[in-house]
C-alpha cells in the first residue's frame, strides 16, 4: 500500500472531474485531486497536500496524454483563477459540464433522471458582455487582471481572451490614467488606496465604464476626456462608491460622470435598458438559448399567470409576458426594478407587474395573498433559494416550476427539498454553457406538479 504523505510521488489514472474541473484519481481507495489532469490520462504526480478525506497532487510528468488535451491559447492559464478548462477541447469541456450537472442531480438531489447533453456556446472567446477587472499595486505599478486561484492576488492581464477587445482596451486606459495622475489602487489588507475594480459592460449600441472606488478620486475630468477621445464606443461613464471592508464589488452609491449610465441591448427580440447594478447574462447568444428553453418549459398560454422571482431588469419576465395573460416580476435591487418597468413600457408590454422586494418576503406574501400562478420561474443567485421561498412556491401550487440555475449544487439541493415538500416530479434538466473555458455552467430545469 502506497503511503500518502506530502511530497510523495505516485502514478495515477484520472477517472473524472471535480466541480472545479480538477482531475479525480484514487490511490489505494483514497481520492486525490490533480489540477490540469484529463479523464483517461495517467501521470506521475507529487502529493502537495493531505487533508482528512482527500489529497491534492500536481503533475510531475504525463505518462499517457488524452486526445482531448489542447494547448491553452491564454498565457495566464492556469495561474489566473478566471478560467479552468483551457486544456480541454470543446468535446471534453461539454462532457465535463454535462457530468457536473448529472453528478449534482444524482449525488446531492438523489434523482435518477438523465440530464440532457449541454448546449455548447458557438463562441468560446470574446463572448462576455461584462468585464470586472480587480486593480492592484505590484512593485509600485498599477496592475489589473484577475485573481490567482483561491487568493486575492491579482494576475496582471493585458488581454483577457474572454473579454471584448473594447473592455481590455478601456481598462488599459484607466491604468494609464491612474499611473500618470498618481491615483492609488485599493489595498484590501490595509483598507487604503482608491480604485478597487474597473467594470465595463457592452450592449449592441452602447457601452458603459463603471469605476469602482473607495472614495471619489481626483482628476476624473482627465479620465473622462481620455476615455471619450480614445474609446468613442463608450456611451456612459459612472463612478460607484464602495467604502466598505467587503468582497462585494459594487457599493450602494453610483454617480453618473458623463453620458448615459444605462446600457442598452436587444435580447430575444426585446429592447432592454440596464443600470450598472442590474443583473444581465454575460453571454448574449447563449442567454437567448437559455431563455428560449425557459419559455418552452413554462409552456404558457394567454389564459395563464406566471411569477418570475429574481427578475432583474425583467429579461425573462417580458419574454414570459408575450405568452401569458399576466406576469409578476420580483427583484430586490431598486435600480433593476426601475429598469424592468421602463423595459416593459418601451417594449409595449402591459401585462407585466413588477415589485421591489426580497424574493423570500415576496414569495411568502404572494402565497398569503392567495396568488396562484400557473407557472413559477426562479433564477436565483449562486446561493440558490431559501427554504421559505421553496415553501411559498409549494403553497402556491403552480403546475410547473422552471428553475434557471448558475450553480448545480444549490440547484440540486433546492429541487430535492421542493420535491420532498410538494408533489413535484423532476422532468427535464438541460445544461447550457454560458461560460466557455470556465467551470461554470447554467441549467434550465422543469418540474411538473402531479395532481
Amino acid at each position: 500500500m502506497e503511503q500518502l504523505v506530502k511530497n510523495s510521488i505516485h502514478t495515477v489514472l484520472c477517472t473524472g472531474y471535480t466541480a472545479e474541473a480538477m482531475g479525480v484519481c484514487r490511490i489505494d481507495g483514497r481520492v486525490v485531486f490533480v489540477a490540469g489532469l484529463l479523464r483517461g490520462e495517467t501521470a506521475e504526480v507529487q502529493i502537495i497536500k493531505v487533508a482528512e478525506r482527500v489529497a491534492y497532487g500536481k503533475i510531475n510528468k504525463l505518462l499517457t496524454v488524452s486526445p482531448h488535451r489542447t494547448t491553452p491559447s491564454c498565457a495566464h492559464f492556469p495561474q489566473c483563477g478566471g478560467c479552468a478548462t483551457w486544456h480541454m477541447d470543446s468535446e471534453e469541456e461539454a462532457y465535463f459540464k454535462t457530468a457536473r450537472v448529472q453528478d449534482a442531480i444524482e449525488r446531492i438531489g438523489g434523482f435518477s433522471l438523465t440530464v440532457d447533453p449541454v448546449i455548447p456556446s458557438e463562441k468560446a472567446i470574446r463572448y462576455r458582455n461584462k468585464a470586472q477587472f480587480p486593480v492592484g499595486m505590484q512593485n509600485g505599478k498599477v496592475v489589473s487582471g484577475f485573481y490567482r486561484q483561491r487568493s486575492h492576488a491579482v494576475i496582471p492581464t493585458d488581454d483577457c481572451l474572454l473579454q471584448t477587445k473594447l473592455a481590455n482596451a478601456v481598462v488599459s486606459t484607466v491604468r494609464n490614467w491612474m499611473e500618470e495622475c498618481s491615483i492609488p489602487a485599493y489595498d484590501e489588507i490595509s483598507h487604503k488606496g482608491m480604485i478597487r475594480h474597473v467594470f465595463v459592460r457592452s450592449g449592441d449600441t452602447s457601452a458603459v465604464l463603471c469605476l469602482i472606488s473607495k472614495s471619489k478620486p481626483k482628476y476624473l475630468d482627465e479620465l473622462i476626456s481620455r476615455v471619450r477621445n480614445t474609446h468613442p464606443e463608450i456611451t456612459g461613464i459612472v463612478l460607484n462608491l464602495n467604502p466598505d471592508k467587503t468582497n462585494v464589488i459594487l457599493g450602494k452609491k453610483t454617480l453618473t460622470l458623463w453620458g448615459d449610465a444605462n446600457m442598452t441591448d436587444t435580447l430575444c427580440g426585446l429592447r432592454f435598458t440596464l443600470a450598472p447594478e442590474a443583473f444581465y447574462q454575460v453571454n448574449h447568444d447563449q442567454a437567448e438559448r437559455l431563455y428560449e428553453l425557459a419559455l418552452e418549459y413554462a409552456d404558457l398560454d394567454d389564459t395563464q399567470t406566471a411569477l418570475d422571482l429574481y427578475c432583474g431588469a425583467g429579461t425573462i419576465t417580458l419574454c414570459l409576458a408575450r405568452r401569458a395573460k399576466r406576469v409578476l416580476g420580483v427583484e430586490v435591487v431598486p435600480e433593476a426594478i426601475e429598469n424592468a418597468k421602463k423595459n416593459a413600457a418601451q417594449n409595449g408590454v402591459s401585462n407585466a407587474e413588477f415589485f421591489c422586494a426580497d424574493a423570500t418576503d415576496a414569495a411568502i406574501n404572494l402565497a398569503k395573498r392567495g396568488e396562484l400562478p400557473d407557472v413559477v420561474v426562479v433564477d436565483p443567485p449562486r446561493k440558490g433559494l431559501t427554504r421559505e421561498v421553496v415553501d411559498a412556491i409549494a403553497t402556491m401550487k403552480p403546475s410547473r416550476v422552471v428553475y434557471v440555475s448558475c450553480d448545480p449544487a444549490t440547484m440540486a439541493r433546492d429541487l430535492k427539498y421542493l420535491c420532498e415538500t410538494a408533489p413535484y416530479t423532476l422532468t427535464r434538466v438541460t445544461p447550457v454553457d454560458l461560460f466557455p473555458k470556465t467551470y461554470h455552467v447554467e441549467s434550465c430545469v422543469l418540474l411538473c406538479r402531479e395532481e
